[in-house]
């Protein structure tokens, strides 16, 4: 029996935990022009969904069978860590 652990991202948006590569505090990382460059082509792409109606606070990156997806959202990495 395979279980499947899911990270609620915000707005009823429930992500597989086994594809999150990772999650960033957009006012930490946006300074920097490498994310900002990644975010960009990220959109440019079609792969960002925003799943927020708030504030952005973080941004969660996942991959599955080679397909990135970024999701927007307005928990706090601190707040997505402890949900994991």
């Amino acid at each position: 029996m395979k279980i499947e652990i899911f990270l609620h991202g915000g707005n009823n948006v429930n992500i597989r935990k086994n594809e999150i590569v990772a999650i960033f505090d957009i006012d930490k990382t946006s300074t920097h022009k490498v994310t900002r460059d990644f975010l960009e082509k990220a959109q440019k792409q079609g792969i960002v969904k925003n799943i927020t109606d708030d504030i952005p606070r973080s941004f969660i990156v996942t991959e599955k069978n080679g397909k990135k997806t970024v999701y927007i959202s307005q928990l706090s990495p601190a707040t997505l860590k402890e949900r994991i």
